[in-house]
């Protein structure tokens, strides 16, 4: 790499929205953080060789690989499948073309059951939809759940990998922003902080009018809704509120239940090394007395699909 790519001076030029190279360069000479990445980092990669050896690795991925080709190939029929099953079991299908969209009608269900506020589960869907933002501009307060999106969110930031939300905070840096933010007394100990958040999390479960979560597979031919996790923080924003929509992108159909095995093999393996989430939720449509939305969003992939440079 050269010593372009990397200096700050470099930083100062980027005319990306948003982009504040006074804070990149901050973040690059952090005392605290960088000592912690490095070795989350490598324990994450020894994890998930470990559990990968334990499977016939390359072949599940083939098999995945067929399977997604078939899903691009018959995505129109799929879809509809999936709504239809997934209207006979109770719940509510909307389709949202754009993100805009997608946020429009996230608001208008939020709206017509008077929610105030929102809890989430982890979801890149709604970093995509920029939909805390659009909650907070309507009055609605969102709260994260999963424990890094908390805390990410507690210190105005994004989220800095797919996985791991605050991976780039050591515990000190979360304490500080707890002492500050919450007005705790701080602490570095991560079982004090993580039983911090867990407390102020519980009642924000049962005062929200609307509970949301992503969508990590949806099934064609039962309708079936599956979101996995580690925290369990996704099954109570389902559950605990009177109303869960489910944010999914159209990419997120699989064929059967057949096909969802092999997912699940993978899934866990390639992302934290872990034979299976500790959770895996299978929706079945809404429970008694509850509603269940399922907005299903385009926003671009379509035309991803149709590029042969990216299909």
């Amino acid at each position: 790499m050269s010593a372009a790519c990397t200096s700050p001076k470099s930083l100062s030029a980027s005319k990306a929205p948003g982009f504040d190279a006074g804070a990149v360069r901050r973040q690059l000479h952090h005392p605290t953080a960088a000592p912690s990445l490095g070795p989350s980092m490598q324990r994450a990669l020894d994890c998930k060789r470990s559990a990968q050896s334990q499977v016939p690795w390359a072949a599940l991925r083939q098999r995945a690989h067929d399977v997604k080709a078939y899903v691009l190939a018959n995505l129109d029929s799929l879809l509809v499948s999936f709504e239809t099953e997934f209207r006979a079991r109770g719940g509510a299908v909307l389709w949202a073309r754009t993100a805009a969209d997608a946020g429009d009608i996230f608001l208008d269900i939020a709206r017509r059951h008077g929610a105030k506020s929102v809890v989430k589960g982890k979801s890149l869907v709604s970093e995509e939809l920029a939909l805390n933002a659009r909650l907070r501009a309507a009055g609605i307060e969102p709260v994260e759940t999963d424990l890094g999106e908390f805390i990410v969110a507690l210190a105005g930031q994004k989220p800095s990998h797919i996985i791991a939300p605050a991976v780039h905070l050591s515990s000190a840096d979360v304490g500080r922003i707890f002492e500050a933010k919450l007005g705790l007394p701080y602490s570095a100990d991560p079982a004090t902080l993580s039983l911090a958040a867990r407390e102020l999390l519980r009642a924000r479960y049962l005062q929200a009018g609307v509970g949301m979560t992503g969508v990590n597979f949806a099934i064609a031919e039962t309708g079936t809704v599956v979101v996995v996790e580690n925290e369990g923080n996704a099954g109570l924003s389902a559950a605990a509120p009177p109303v869960h929509v489910l944010l999914m992108g159209i990419e997120k159909v699989l064929p059967g239940l057949a096909d969802l095995s092999v997912f699940l093999q993978l899934l866990a393996r390639a992302g934290t090394g872990q034979k299976l989430t500790s959770y895996t939720h299978h929706f079945l449509g809404p429970e008694p007395g509850k509603q269940m939305y399922c907005i299903l969003i385009d926003a671009g992939r379509t035309d991803v699909f149709a590029d042969s440079q990216t299909s």
